[in-house]
């Protein structure tokens, strides 16, 4: 491309920003590529149902699902986007799996005038010119509700453990980083960890159970992302510790909610997952159709225990 088609394709994206009209930017109709960090993940799979509920409010679109068999897989993911940006669809609804892998296949997409929609994490700095929307759970914030909540039940001094997932993905810097400085201003409370668990259950299942054992005097332990917490929560049952130390996890699918009514689990942050896919199709439909859209959209966190489980609120964000 050019310098002046550059320039032409990057005025053209402002001025969608802006919420005006703007030519030939986009065609409107077509396929829209829904690309997440996995596809083996109840969580992500309430993202699909939220795409595809939406999809059925937008005419003359189709929709491909699909992600890595692992959220680890960077490189796949960075060539199924590329491969949509070849197949010259005409949006993208994107969950970057790496804050910074992502930004050149995001920027072959805005050079081939395709808009992207970030849902869940964030690209680096040098990734924000090149996507129009980003919605996502506040980590940070989500975090900090995940930290108080612990300190709430644990109190002010005692040690806790942190089960991480992903190092450097951008839900886990906000989340994990929230958590630890809230932990740090609110509390004596001394951090072991984080440990990663690649986001695998199996490997949480297994460094919770060693954590344990290292720590007989742990008060606390958070698991950060749905199969870390998992992990936390079935290792938690078979080392008999369940309802022995306060767990926060985050996530809702069915295992996570067993655990909080059976006391193994005390309260997990719950993340507006079908609304990321339901605005997330709705936001890029808005973008390829020259309406306004706001560049970050926060879809919002529910802390639910025992006592709200069965609440209204619960059900509209569990799965």
């Amino acid at each position: 491309m050019n310098r002046f088609s550059l320039l032409a394709a990057s005025v053209s994206a402002s001025v969608l920003m802006c919420g005006s009209m703007s030519t030939n930017a986009y065609a409107a109709g077509g396929e829209i590529a829904v690309i997440v960090k996995t596809v083996n993940s109840n969580y992500w799979q309430n993202v699909q149902k939220g795409a595809k509920s939406a999809l059925g409010d937008a005419k003359g679109y189709t929709m491909t699902f699909q992600g890595p068999a692992a959220e680890s897989d960077i490189t796949a993911e960075v060539n199924m986007v590329e491969n949509a940006v070849n197949r010259h669809v005409a949006g993208i609804v994107l969950a970057p799996s790496d804050p910074d892998a992502l930004v050149p296949a995001i920027k072959k997409a805005w050079e081939a005038h395709i808009p992207v929609v970030l849902i869940d994490s964030a690209l680096s700095d040098a990734g924000k010119q090149y996507y129009q929307s980003f919605l996502s759970t506040d980590n940070e914030k989500a975090g900090e509700l995940c930290a108080k909540a612990l300190i709430d039940r644990v109190g002010q001094t005692g040690k806790i453990a942190v089960m991480s997932y992903v190092p450097g993905a951008g839900s886990e810097i906000g989340r994990v980083g929230g958590f630890r400085k809230y932990i740090a201003a609110h509390s004596k409370l001394q951090i072991v960890g984080p440990y990663y668990s690649q986001s695998q259950m199996a490997t949480a299942l297994n460094q919770t159970t060693d954590v344990l054992s290292a720590n007989p005097d742990l008060k606390g332990v958070f698991g950060a992302n749905e199969p870390t917490a998992i992990g936390m929560g079935r290792a938690l049952k078979q080392t008999g510790k369940a309802g022995k130390l306060v767990a926060i996890g985050f996530d809702g699918n069915q295992d996570l909610q067993g655990f909080v009514r059976d006391g193994t689990i005390q309260g997990i942050a719950v993340q507006g997952s079908y609304q990321m896919g339901y605005k997330g199709i709705q936001t890029v439909v808005n973008v390829i159709e020259h309406k306004p859209a706001a560049k970050d959209i926060d879809t919002g966190v529910v802390m639910v225990d025992k006592q709200n489980l069965d609440s209204a609120e619960a059900k509209n964000v569990l799965y």
